[in-house]
């Protein structure tokens, strides 16, 4: 039996979806979003207990009040999953929308509704809008990439450039405006990058076809991808099997025709100083994927407000 031809490019990029995440690991982010608001999780000298100083200054009331949280600029929401989450946490709440994640809204576009308790609510306003903020800029930033793509068949794919804690949900704000899941971490693909090559001394010829095929021979059923940066490195890469080439910091030129040599026999990524100004001068190339970093690190939070509306009638 010859070895393993090299997977397809629908086996090299995924979408989670919310249903992949697990709900006690957000609760736990929760939680400590929570703890830094109220208790001053992170500092030594922090209160003896949770409290919201400034809400705790006025009377409690079983009245119920109501919120509205409106768009203040267009962008492609994520988040809104987690709103009855962090309510949860804060002792109690609903929250009420005609929208799910993954859809463009315009400015003063409404989002939702919150309601409950005036105390909870108020306590809860800051970290809800943190959480909705930040991953709906997330997918707005890479609904912005994956337009720029427009009917071309390559895909925009995260990395591994993630806030420490909170990649799973940003991994699936990249989904949410389009774009696709590259490696989860270090455990679901190899790939073998320079680092890897010059430690172990395999950077040309023999040595890095040896190293790939080792790759491959060790970690039956894993994806191996290998990161090159010059040309001469593509033919050993080819020759080994891998599942994908990964063209580091790669001209244009140069990119053509390492396409053109490879001619489909294995994927082929691009990576390096793309950005938004410039990603689309490589929708047509013929690359299968596109990675950057810059879906999750170089997106900004968009502006969404919470204007109160007061007791519920």
């Amino acid at each position: 039996m010859g070895p393993m031809p090299p997977l397809p490019a629908d086996a090299l990029a995924r979408r989670i979806a919310w249903k992949d995440i697990d709900h006690e690991y957000l609760n736990r982010i929760i939680r400590l979003a929570k703890n830094e608001d109220l208790s001053g999780a992170g500092f030594i000298d922090s209160p003896p207990g949770p409290i919201d100083v400034t809400t705790a200054t006025f009377p409690p009331t079983s009245q119920l009040a109501q919120a509205d949280l409106f768009a203040r600029e267009q962008q492609t929401i994520c988040g809104l999953s987690l709103m009855p989450m962090i309510l949860d946490a804060y002792g109690g709440g609903t929250f009420t929308t005609n929208f799910q994640d993954g859809q463009s809204v315009s400015s003063g576009t409404k989002i939702g509704s919150i309601e409950g308790n005036p105390a909870h609510l108020l306590s809860a306003e800051r970290v809800l809008l943190n959480f909705l903020q930040h991953l709906s800029g997330i997918a707005t930033t890479s609904t912005a990439f994956v337009k720029k793509l427009d009917d071309s068949h390559t895909r925009i794919l995260d990395t591994r450039k993630t806030t420490p804690g909170y990649r799973a949900l940003e991994k699936y704000a990249v989904v949410c405006g389009g774009g696709w899941n590259h490696r989860l971490g270090l455990y679901d693909r190899v790939l073998i990058k320079d680092n890897h090559l010059d430690a172990f001394s395999a950077q040309n010829g023999n040595e890095l076809c040896n190293a790939v095929q080792l790759a491959r021979e060790k970690n039956l059923g894993i994806p191996v991808e290998v990161e090159v940066d010059h040309p001469d490195q593509v033919l050993p890469v080819l020759e080994a099997g891998a599942d994908c080439v990964l063209l580091d910091n790669f001209s244009i030129q140069q990119i053509c025709k390492v396409v053109e040599f490879v001619d489909g026999q294995t994927c082929i990524e691009a990576s390096g100083g793309i950005t938004l100004e410039t990603v689309s001068n490589y929708a047509g190339l013929g690359l299968d994927f596109i990675s950057t970093g810059a879906l999750v690190h170089q997106s900004r939070w968009v502006d969404i407000g919470l204007d109160w509306k007061g007791p519920v009638a």
